[in-house]
């Protein structure tokens, strides 16, 4: 549950403190992980790193006055890091970079939970080590028992906590409704019920902001206050559009998952879908520039945030479908054929001449769990035609 927090000046210059010693922290363990090769001895785990950074604070009196707390807990972070990395289950951590990886953890002692209390209506605060009493804004009940938060800083410099809560799931309606979800560039997702939804953006005039503001930041010297003040309106443009996305996001799939009691959604390898086509300096790519154009529009419709919400939401209610060829077969008869779908929205089906919109049907197949492999059969065991049939179509 995350919460907007609201320092005080003084308050903001000892968090941004603590997100310092953090990074600094983070930055020379996973530098003490990189310097291993083959042959060397194993880098220092969590304990041994606990040890290094009490001798690093006896010898460095600025690392010293900030929390010891926060410091022990990104060693700990970074050590649940690397052992997700060798379960294969996450990438390598990386390094953190000021201005772009701000925040850090807290967590309570065994036994006992961080202070939180409520102060008005509308108004909360939390105990921060080394900071005291900050505010936040009381948007909505916090349950007892929260033992540990984040507190983190975006790039337009907005404070949030986050506290470390296991929200309960969304109940089913117990109807057993099936809903097949087809995501796309145009629709952002499509529903088997007809209904066709799309992540919002930027207005036409915010639009046009951001791209004289990106011109200008292109024509700014790198290190004046002109270029430091660009990149700041930016940086504001953009966190508008994200905020739009995760809240369309989180209301999409709490109202789906409402109303079906399974979801079915395509299993789409959303990170390989959105390389780059860049190629290196021997084997250039080949259109560049439209792929970086299709790569944005995939991650500004929300693919991978909306499943992720839904599995989150309901539990064991979503199901990944194989998505070959579900937008080139036809939800009534079963015909498939590339040349049923003859532009992005129409769907006119060779075979039995049935009408539909194109993501409405591929949704439909997905609701029904219909995928074609490639010799043209189903996993369900349907026979499905691949081959075009001899009907001609009235205009």
């Amino acid at each position: 549950m995350r919460f907007r927090l609201v320092p005080t000046p003084a308050q903001e210059r000892v968090l941004l403190g603590h997100c310092a010693h953090a990074r600094f922290v983070w930055n020379l363990a996973c530098e003490q992980q990189q310097h291993w090769r083959p042959g060397r001895s194993s880098a220092p785990g969590y304990v041994e790193q606990c040890r290094q950074l009490t001798e690093a604070r006896k010898a460095f009196e600025w690392l010293a006055a900030g929390s010891q707390t926060v410091q022990q807990q990104a060693l700990r972070d970074f050590a649940q890091a690397m052992a997700n990395f060798f379960a294969g289950t996450h990438r390598r951590p990386t390094w953190r970079k000021a201005g772009r990886h701000e925040g850090f953890r807290i967590v309570g002692r065994r036994g006992r939970q961080w202070n939180v209390r409520r102060v008005s209506r509308k108004v909360g605060k939390v105990w921060v080590p080394k900071v005291g009493w900050v505010r936040f804004r009381w948007s909505r009940q916090l349950p007892d028992g929260v033992r540990s938060f984040r507190v983190t800083r975006d790039g337009v410099g907005r404070w949030h906590v986050a506290f470390a809560v296991i929200s309960e799931p969304v109940p089913a309606p117990g109807t057993g409704a099936v809903v097949g979800v087809d995501r796309g560039v145009a629709t952002s997702a499509a529903l088997s019920s007809g209904e066709l939804l799309s992540a919002p953006g930027l207005r036409e005039t915010e639009a046009k902001r951001l791209l004289r503001l990106q011109r200008r930041l292109a024509r700014a010297r790198r290190g004046s206050n002109r270029r430091q003040n660009v990149k700041a309106a930016v940086a504001r443009i953009k966190a508008r559009e994200t905020d739009r996305r995760k809240d369309w996001v989180e209301k999409t799939s709490t109202d789906v998952a409402r109303r079906f009691d399974v979801i079915r959604v395509e299993d789409l390898k959303i990170r390989n879908m959105v390389t780059s086509a860049r190629g290196t300096v021997q084997e250039p790519g080949t259109n560049v520039r439209a792929k970086a154009g299709l790569n944005r529009s995939i991650l500004a419709a929300g693919w991978g945030r909306l499943v992720t919400r839904l599995e989150q939401k309901a539990p064991g209610r979503v199901e990944k479908i194989n998505p070959a060829y579900t937008s080139q077969t036809c939800n009534s008869c079963g015909h498939c054929y590339a040349e049923n779908r003859q532009s992005q929205a129409v769907f006119v089906c060779r075979a039995c001449r049935h009408v539909a919109h194109a993501d409405v049907n591929a949704a439909r197949n997905i609701a029904a769990g219909r995928a074609v492999t490639a010799w043209g059969g189903s996993p369900l065991g349907e026979p499905l035609n691949r081959e075009p049939q001899p009907v001609l179509l009235s205009t």
